[in-house]
């Protein structure tokens, strides 16, 4: 259920709303709107009375969700959620490009990494310290020392840090590095996993799960949300189908379903998305054309020479000329709109 406020309900209002849901045994969630606040409500196992609330001073309606992920819904939050990474705005106007390499496997690989992703335009710099691999024999990662590395990248560019959590043991160490931690594919339903996320004071950048629905992915980002951490970053990263001439299936249909249902904000992750160097650009364009808030893309400063995912990985040269052809086509994107009025959602 949904309480909305009026427009000139006050602080005590919204308490005595939040007072009441805790004392029907349900969890309240404070949502602030541009116009009104509202108040979501979980927890609950069967249908709420809206008289319950209506008659509460300060409300203006109660209002039944029928989707099954609340907190995530449109119909719980119509404004588009912006997620502040390091002061980097994902979600709002202007498109975010995340860059870096698969795997932090020295001081100098990263640093190299992130002055190129600084240089072509980029905002954020990704880089594995723990790595979730098929082989248990392939790199792993460099555990804290990688994202010391991170950090000492982060101090010099100034890039916001985005690392991957793979378990609860670490996250608190991953935490205290990361400007926003990454849940990745292979953890989507690592439900206390996603618990934990939910508890953080940092963003997360969840992925989607390799034969995930659309809905699961929904209600995977749900379970970070109903434990208190609204700064959630949806990314689409291919899923598995039968084809064999790509490592996965970038399904870009995902971006607008997703900016239709809800109003957390959705990159794409071309790199994982297809798992050839040679199809990262065009599936970057498209992806921007497809509405999507930005970019992650792997960048390695030697591919050739890379521990993991060098195959799909971008020279610093590809991922500027990715930047600046990406940017050009949000411009026309921006100016299309303008010109008819008309924002697509």
């Amino acid at each position: 259920m949904l309480i909305v406020m009026k427009a000139q309900a006050g602080q005590e209002d919204i308490e005595r709303v939040c007072a009441k849901i805790e004392l029907l045994g349900y969890r309240p969630h404070i949502i602030p709107g541009e116009q009104r606040t509202a108040v979501g409500v979980t927890g609950n196992q069967g249908a709420i009375d809206p008289a319950e609330f209506e008659d509460l001073p300060g409300v203006a309606e109660a209002i039944r969700v029928s989707k099954a992920y609340k907190l995530v819904s449109r119909e719980t939050k119509p404004e588009n959620t912006v997620v502040s990474v390091n002061g980097v705005q994902i979600g709002a106007e202007e498109i975010v490009f995340c860059g870096g390499p698969c795997s932090v496997e020295s001081r100098e690989q990263i640093l190299d990494s992130a002055r190129a992703v600084k240089a072509a335009g980029g905002q954020l710099l990704r880089g594995g310290a723990y790595k979730p691999r098929t082989s248990p024999y392939s790199f792993q990662g460099l555990g804290e020392r990688g994202l010391q590395y991170l950090a000492e990248a982060r101090g010099e560019t100034g890039l916001g840090v985005v690392t991957e959590a793979i378990d609860v043991e670490t996250y608190d160490l991953v935490e205290s590095y990361a400007d926003c931690v990454q849940i990745g594919a292979r953890n989507m339903q690592n439900f206390s996993l996603l618990r934990r996320a939910g508890r953080s004071r940092k963003p997360v950048l969840l992925k989607r799960g390799m034969s995930s629905t659309l809905d699961e992915f929904l209600m995977a980002a749900e379970y970070i949300l109903a434990d208190g951490n609204y700064n959630v970053i949806l990314c689409e990263r291919g899923v598995r189908t039968f084809t064999d001439h790509t490592r996965n299936t970038l399904d870009l249909s995902v971006v607008p379903a997703v900016r239709d249902l809800s109003h957390l904000p959705i990159i794409v992750d071309p790199s994982h998305g297809t798992g050839r160097r040679d199809k990262v650009l065009p599936m970057g364009r498209a992806a921007i054309a497809a509405g999507a808030a930005g970019l992650i893309v792997e960048v390695h400063p030697a591919p050739d020479r890379a521990l993991s995912d060098g195959h799909q990985s971008l020279y610093p040269s590809q991922f500027a000329e990715l930047t600046s052809e990406c940017r050009a086509i949000a411009g026309l994107l921006a100016k299309r709109q303008g010109s008819t009025g008309s924002v697509s959602v």
